[in-house]
């Protein structure tokens, strides 16, 4: 029903607008010409560039470039967009024009409608321009990928690395409970000789330690902002104290030390620091792939498996085996992990793509760093509450330990290697214990209670 539109027009001419959006034309040219996937550009994303608004307009009101009443007016109805009181206003899909363009007029448009209505005029009025006042000394080419990395930084510091140090120290929780633990160590999924579950579980903390390190390292260069280049990196448009007021405003309210970009056209025609941290955020998802694999085959069983761990029981495994119990957030974060190592060949290809003075994939790269982050994020968070802080360390691992064969490493710089090889094929063979077989050998008894100290074994040096 034409009661259900209004009409707004661009430079190209008039369209037809749902009578309750806030955006204009160029937003809805966009909808109607991007209906690929029914992703919108993340709101982390559009709330970050909603945040450089907000600055801008503080930083053409004192260049003397908006009025004070306008600016003031942008600044409020930016703040109802970071807030995420107008979300539903940005519907323009991810796979858009590459450089952003379509949701940096979609921000554009909200933003001054909403504060045409904020200062009492009507939404046709040209008193806030989409153009002339929010996007003044701007260019999509410099905003849109300085809000991308404002997004993918507040993102890292806010939601993913204390995520990642939850489980870095449950992880080390564990290391400690379990110290004493002694079990067989594995290599080639074969026995090896003794390590405790503590060790193991060290490990796997100090992964995750070292993972957050990664991602700090990475945040360094994202830190550097575009802002200040528009168009094509020469800065055109662009009064020079714009941009360090938008950049010191933009710091100052997220807490993260933004700075500008060095060189302008490597801040545009490349998106280096956004490969380089999804590179980060790959390297966490395999580390954590490698860890819930452990888990699983150290819970495997419980009779016929390892079973030298038990996991929380937290659902039916099996529709059709009574009892049965699977461990299914180990999986869960398998899965994520190899989606965040599918997003970075995404990544990867949008880096590799820039053309001359522009990258023309950057909504494409920032919704797969923030998805990577985003849900590396949670499942961290999963790992921890739905699995680690429930399982408990079985009996399982000691008594195997006794069984292994690999303790006899212990006795070669006593008898040599040939002799402890033949030592323990005959115990395997035999089916005997390697203390049996030896002291069968004429092993000395004394030397056998000195190096086969399993406990000692794992604490390396010679016994």
């Amino acid at each position: 029903m034409a009661e259900d539109f209004r009409t707004a027009h661009d430079t190209m001419g008039e369209m037809q607008i749902p009578i309750d959006a806030l955006w204009g034309a160029s937003t809805q040219r966009a909808v109607e010409n991007f209906p690929v996937s029914g992703q919108p550009v993340p709101l982390d994303v559009v709330h970050a560039h909603a945040m450089l608004k907000w600055a801008a307009a503080t930083a053409n009101e004192e260049t003397g470039g908006v009025d004070a009443d306008v600016a003031d007016a942008i600044r409020r109805a930016a703040d109802e967009v970071i807030a995420g009181e107008l979300d539903e206003h940005f519907p323009v899909d991810v796979f858009q024009t590459g450089s952003g363009t379509s949701t940096n007029m979609n921000v554009n448009e909200v933003v001054a409608n909403r504060a045409k209505q904020l200062l009492g005029e009507d939404l046709s009025s040209t008193k806030v321009h989409p153009n002339d006042h929010v996007n003044a000394s701007q260019s999509s080419n410099d905003t849109f990928p300085t809000s991308v990395h404002v997004a993918v930084a507040r993102v890292a510091k806010n939601d993913l690395i204390p995520a990642l140090e939850h489980l870095a120290g449950s992880l080390r929780s564990k290391s400690e409970e379990w110290a004493d633990v002694v079990k067989s160590g594995r290599t080639h999924l074969m026995d090896a000789t003794p390590v405790t579950l503590g060790q193991e579980f060290g490990g796997y903390a100090r992964q995750i330690e070292l993972g957050i390190g990664r991602v700090e390292k990475a945040l360094d260069s994202v830190y550097e902002l575009a802002l200040g280049g528009t168009a094509v990196g020469t800065g055109l448009n662009c009064p020079p104290e714009f941009v360090d007021r938008v950049i010191e405003l933009i710091a100052d309210r997220t807490e993260l030390p933004f700075r500008e970009a060095a060189d302008h056209f490597e801040a545009q025609g490349s998106r280096d620091a956004l490969v380089e941290m999804s590179g980060a955020l790959k390297t966490v998802a395999v580390s954590l792939i490698k860890i819930a694999n452990d888990v699983r085959w150290l819970a495997s069983g419980p009779r016929t498996g390892l079973y030298e761990i038990q996991l929380p029981e937290i659902q039916p495994g099996s529709s059709i085996m009574p009892g049965k119990v699977n461990p299914v957030i180990p999986e869960s974060v398998r899965q994520v992990g190899a989606q965040v190592i599918g997003n970075d060949a995404a990544v990867t290809v949008g880096g590799l793509s820039g053309e001359l003075e522009l990258n023309v994939m950057i909504p494409l790269m920032a919704a797969n760093v923030i998805e990577s982050e985003n849900l590396l994020a949670s499942v961290s968070r999963v790992f921890v509450d739905k699995c680690l802080a429930g399982t408990e360390a079985t009996s399982r691992g000691p008594e195997l330990v006794e069984q292994s064969l690999m303790q006899v490493t212990a006795l070669v710089p006593e008898i040599g290697y040939e002799r402890s090889a033949g030592l323990a094929k005959k115990a395997f063979k035999e089916d005997k214990t390697l203390r049996e077989v030896a002291l069968e050998d004429g092993v000395d008894e004394a030397v056998l209670d000195r190096t086969l100290d399993y406990k000692r074994m794992t604490e390396g040096g010679v016994l």
